[in-house]
């Protein structure tokens, strides 16, 4: 088997990947995945459902809320990953603060639901130094608590320099979707990246390498390149559409896909670890429309993007009002904006 057609493979199943002890789900991307491979814990980013029933998470967290979030707290009811010892929730948006607050409720209110423990790492994102001071303190407590639950002296260096080398291998496979013409599909790097939320770090490495090395195989790809803007993808339904009617998705501005590789830690210490997170992004929920639009604009002249789609779930509602100044930073590119969309589908007559 090709390591495309294994990383493909685990991305499709993952909570069939997803095994080991101890495993620790987490909800969002300013969890520092680093500290929880230095504890000796397998990190799991949990991910949603767009075909399941989302009733049971309704119950708690109520209809208008981002329908991720809805479905994770579901599939958390229904012990859809397994087992899995904790959930660590960064407050990265407001649907996963909410999700926090339910599964901290529900645990004190309804024990026989046997959900697992839930814990807040607060990341902020402002640009000053008393804001990284700020996270390095909630690192600080997280690390205590993470030695208080495994017992483990954690070696933060080694897992911040294999996380920095993940990293820099899947900077390296995002190469492969820009180049003209692609060796990699949007949704196949969907699920290059993906995989590597739920496989221990090494074993993703391993695969990234093989990956590369076999980069002069793959298949070449050609269609009309999309930089993609706006909500995430946790699964990979939307990239299937519009590849399926021959586009070609070269780049993206959420943290399933190009921002979980943007950003090094560099050195082995709490500090720079806090601020690879407090810098990290910029989302759309985190960060300001400028900033936005001028990461936006070098992002898609780097993937030689031909057009920029603007996507934005039903329930997720920052990313519309960061579109006007993105399309107004790329006047050369043809620009669609999709609202409202339903999650894991696409109204494709919209950019047609």
């Amino acid at each position: 088997m090709t390591a495309l057609a294994e990383l493909t493979r685990i991305y499709t199943d993952r909570a069939a990947a997803a095994r080991g002890g101890p495993v620790y789900g987490y909800v969002g991307a300013d969890v520092p995945v680093e500290q929880l491979t230095a504890a000796g814990v397998l990190p799991v980013r949990l991910w949603g459902d767009p075909a399941g029933d989302t009733a049971p998470g309704d119950r708690y967290l109520g209809k208008g809320l981002d329908p991720v979030a809805r479905s994770v707290l579901t599939r958390l009811l229904a012990g859809a990953y397994g087992t899995l010892d904790r959930v660590v929730v960064s407050r990265d948006c407001e649907a996963s603060l909410r999700l926090f607050y339910a599964l901290r409720e529900l645990r004190r209110v309804e024990p026989e639901l046997d959900l697992p423990e839930p814990y807040l790492v607060d990341v902020l994102h402002l640009p000053h130094r008393t804001t990284t001071r700020y996270v390095r303190a909630r690192l600080e407590q997280f690390r205590d608590r993470l030695h208080d639950w495994t017992g483990t002296t954690a070696d933060l260096p080694g897992a911040i320099a294999r996380h920095d080398e993940q990293r820099r291998l899947l900077a390296e496979a995002a190469e492969l979707r820009r180049a003209v013409p692609a060796r990699l599909t949007g949704t196949e790097f969907l699920a290059v990246a993906g995989a590597g939320t739920v496989l221990p770090v090494t074993e993703h490495l391993d695969l990234l390498r093989r990956l590369l090395a076999e980069a002069a195989d793959l298949p070449e790809h050609t269609g009309r390149r999309i930089f993609l803007t706006g909500s995430g993808h946790d699964t990979p339904e939307v990239y299937r559409a519009l590849e399926g009617a021959g586009h070609l998705v070269v780049g993206e501005d959420h943290d399933w896909g190009d921002l979980l590789h943007l950003r090094q830690v560099g050195t082995g210490t709490l500090t720079a670890l806090a601020e690879r997170y407090q810098h990290n992004g910029p989302t759309a929920q985190r960060a300001t429309t400028r900033a936005r639009a001028a990461h936006t604009a070098a992002a898609a002249r780097a993937c030689r993007a031909e057009a920029l789609v603007g996507y934005a779930r039903r329930g997720d509602e920052a990313p519309p009002w960061d579109f006007p100044a993105q399309r107004a930073a790329l006047p050369e590119l043809p620009a669609a904006l999709l609202e409202r969309q339903e999650y894991g589908r696409i109204d494709l007559e919209g950019i047609r």
